[in-house]
């Protein structure tokens, strides 16, 4: 199934895919309380999404409204925590550029990002004041469905409801300015990040999903012009249940969370760059942004206006060089464990 948060004019509400309609999820299960998102279904119980799944096959072709009127929110308004992990080694490497340290192929490292700054398919995203390199990741994730703690890698597929994909809107300069000082990234990645166009179940994604990895094809388009093609998301070095346990090692993760993959091989500017997209470079207000991948489906975006700030911003980065092409092959291959 197809899970979505969607809006016709009175307020979000949770939704179903069926065929070109949205079925209201609060009508097809009968529940009293509106449900305002998908964390609010994952929340009734764990067999919410099953429940679902049942009133939908058995309504004979529930009412609902076609797609194209429906306005797609994020499916999780407000994640209770959104952890970014960097497992693929073409990223990490800026394609066999540096050297990665020991702890990367060791274990899945992530950063926490801003979960009050999320944006929809379809949403513009604001231009950030003090930026001027912004960037955007072509990421898949996934969104916890049930809370844990210690969770094993063996186990963890239970633990995730679905997934989606992943846009984490970076400001380079901002990120460079961080990283710099040993700490980060924060203002780099706290303007945004967008999730959608709907939460996929598991069950849908279970012909993509092979060594505990998800063998889909991704692309990336800007303004209409592609900016990488076929770049395969099974090509992970750690696997999704090693998020999951990573992500619960002597802690906890709550119904809604969203774990993103950290960015696909070749799925950043400066990556477009060196494989040789001619029109690639850092993102400008007015541009459309499109993600895709196989079996989930097309994440828009537009850039809306850069936010006004004086122009002696303290916080401004300091200027900053173009990153170079590097001459970078476009058959790159990893320097590390092929897949």
């Amino acid at each position: 199934m197809k899970l979505l948060t969607y809006d016709t004019g009175s307020g979000p509400r949770c939704g179903v895919l069926d065929g070109e309609q949205v079925v209201d999820v609060t009508a097809l299960l009968g529940e009293g309380q509106t449900l305002r998102d998908v964390r609010d279904l994952l929340e009734l119980d764990g067999e919410a999404v099953d429940r679902v799944r049942e009133a939908l096959s058995g309504s004979g072709g529930a009412p609902g409204v076609p797609l194209a009127q429906a306005r797609l929110r994020a499916p999780v308004l407000r994640p209770p925590t959104v952890r970014d992990f960097m497992i693929y080694e073409e990223h990490a490497t800026a394609q066999g550029t540096r050297e990665r340290e020991e702890a990367w192929y060791r274990m899945p490292i992530f950063y926490f990002s801003n979960p009050l700054c999320i944006y929809g398919p379809g949403e513009n995203v604001p231009y950030p004041s003090a930026a001027e390199m912004l960037d955007y990741e072509l990421e898949l994730g996934c969104v916890i469905g049930k809370e844990g703690t210690n969770v094993t890698e063996a186990d963890a597929m239970d633990y995730i409801a679905g997934f989606l994909l992943f846009n984490d809107w970076s400001c380079r300069d901002l990120q460079r300015d961080e990283s710099a000082v040993g700490l980060g990234p924060a203002k780099g990645k706290d303007s945004g990040s967008s999730l959608g166009p709907w939460l996929v179940t598991p069950d849908e994604m279970a012909p993509y999903l092979r060594d505990g990895r998800l063998h889909i094809k991704c692309s990336v388009r800007v303004n209409g012009d592609d900016w990488l093609t076929d770049s395969e998301g099974g090509e992970s070095w750690h696997t999704w249940g090693s998020l999951v346990e990573r992500a619960s090692r002597d802690s906890r993760i709550a119904v809604g969370d969203v774990l993103g993959s950290g960015t696909v091989g070749g799925g950043s500017i400066a990556e477009a760059i060196r494989k040789g997209y001619e029109k690639a470079r850092f993102l400008q207000p007015g541009d459309v942004v499109e993600h895709e991948a196989e079996g989930i489906g097309v994440l828009r975006n537009t850039i809306g206006p850069r936010v006004e700030a004086d122009p002696d911003y303290r916080y401004r980065a300091k200027a900053q060089p173009p990153i170079p092409e590097m001459g970078i092959a476009r058959d790159y291959r990893y320097p590390g464990r092929n897949r």
